[in-house]
């Protein structure tokens, strides 16, 4: 249906009994970065056209563990919040097809409320605008198909990296997840199986910021649904198994002005403009606290690890799969085009990750931060005298650390401000004291159904 249409209510009604309709899906990510949603029936269409659904506030208070409040948060059972429906988000579910679904704002007495996350994304997207900058971005997934035996979950193969074999396996299912993207509007570029077994990457076209993450919650959603269908299971869980490689969730980046690409300067250092360059150096320098926000589960850092290709240290490369930033090269000019973020994953929420990004980038912009040279080798490679003589420095090895950095860290704690940063302290804090000391076999229990 053309969006343009979409503006009133016995349009979209139409819309949806036509294609067969019942309930319509809310969608929203909270500070445990579970998805979340409430749905309404289709009869009941115009009541919650414009006002959405209420939620309680303490949902935002819930770690990922159990639905129950966190009062370090600052939150209680008491009040509510409303879920807003985004209309231009409107999808039919490919893998439930009498539901739909779209993305929520959450607002609270008739206001966009502070502990958005989407709004928290929002602000940091026009904080950028202001100063003349457009961002787009696109989040690039790893995740394990996994089905159930007697043993326990397992891969659907055993195979390695880009393999054919693998990619006939498990054709039919990854078929069906492109096809179910694309009926959502989300255009595949690539896939191969990763170097896990049973492990998988589907990157996507970018998007402007937002439109980059709202893709990733249907993204995750639409994988996990399509998984089921198959009788198979989909987790993007950062570290399943010990032995395998965990999954990433790389986030790549690209700015603009107007219709125009800044990324890339055949007279800058490797090719990347000055502007672009201090963007960088401004992720670099907030890396540690960013990390609470971009890899927030317990589980990540046992994928963030040296010679894990997962960014254990704070640098920036070329082509340099090792770097926490990695810029990388096209087959032809213009090159380099955008820069990745490796040390990201699929426990994030997404809304927070990109805005907490944005915001540290645009700090190096505005404090004219140097990224400095490209390290052109593997920093784990290095002795611990060589980083610290070219000013590189391992990261976080735990969220407990990442934590820390971000309490002592004002930009981050000042753009999230008062109530968003404390009720998302409150629930990494709570999720680091009940796990921190767990063996994986305990943290799959929890976390692979959730992410």
């Amino acid at each position: 249906m053309n969006r343009k249409k979409q503006n009133r209510p016995k349009d979209i009604f139409k819309h949806l009994k036509k294609n067969g309709t019942k309930f319509v899906r809310i969608l929203f990510c909270d500070n445990a970065n579970i998805i979340r949603s409430k749905a309404f029936h289709i009869d009941v269409l115009p009541e919650h056209f414009y006002t959405g659904v209420s939620i309680t506030v303490a949902q935002q208070a819930f770690p990922v563990m159990y639905d129950a409040v966190i009062s370090e948060t600052g939150l209680a059972p008491v009040g509510e919040a409303w879920l807003v429906p985004d209309w231009s988000t409107l999808h039919t579910l490919p893998y439930a097809p009498t539901h739909a679904s779209l993305v929520g704002d959450m607002y609270k007495d008739g206001s966009p409320w502070s502990l958005c996350p989407r709004r928290f994304l929002k602000r940091a997207i026009a904080t950028a605008e202001k100063a003349g900058l457009q961002i787009k971005a696109a989040f690039e997934n790893e995740f394990y198909l996994l089905k159930s035996t007697s043993d326990g979950i397992t891969p659907t193969d055993d195979t390695v990296f880009a393999s054919t074999l693998g990619m006939n396996i498990n054709c039919a299912v990854i078929d069906d997840i492109a096809d179910a993207l694309t009926a959502q509007e989300i255009q595949v570029e690539r896939y191969y199986p990763e170097s896990g077994h049973g492990q998988q990457e589907i990157s996507i076209r970018y998007s402007d910021a937002l439109q980059a993450a709202d893709r990733q919650i249907i993204f995750r959603e639409t994988v996990r649904g399509i998984a089921l269908k198959h009788g198979l299971t989909a987790s993007f869980m950062p570290k399943i198994f010990a032995d395998q490689a965990g999954n990433g969730c790389h986030l790549h980046l690209s700015l603009w002005e107007g219709e125009r690409n800044i990324v890339p300067d055949s007279d800058g250092i490797g090719g990347v403009s000055k502007t672009a360059r201090s963007f960088i150096a401004g992720i670099l320098e907030h890396l540690p606290a960013l990390m609470a926000l971009t890899t927030p589960s317990v589980n990540s850092y046992r994928r963030i690890r040296p010679h894990f290709w997962s960014g254990a240290f704070r640098a920036w490369g070329l082509d340099n799969r090792e770097a926490a930033v990695r810029v990388p090269s096209n087959f032809a000019p213009p090159s380099p085009t955008h820069f990745e973020l490796k040390t990201v994953d699929a426990s994030a929420n997404p809304y927070l990750a990109l805005g907490s990004v944005i915001v540290a980038g645009l700090d190096g912009i505005n404090r004219g931060l140097d990224v400095g040279e490209p390290v052109a080798v593997d920093p784990g490679n290095f002795t611990p005298e060589e980083r610290n003589t070219r000013g590189i420095d391992a990261l976080p090895s735990s969220l407990g650390e990442a934590i820390a950095h971000l309490l002592n860290d004002d930009v981050l704690q000042n753009a999230l401000g008062s109530e968003l940063a404390q009720a998302f302290i409150g629930v990494r804090r709570a999720e680091w004291e009940a796990m921190k000391d767990m063996e994986i076999e305990e943290e799959v229990k929890i976390l692979l159904s959730r992410y």
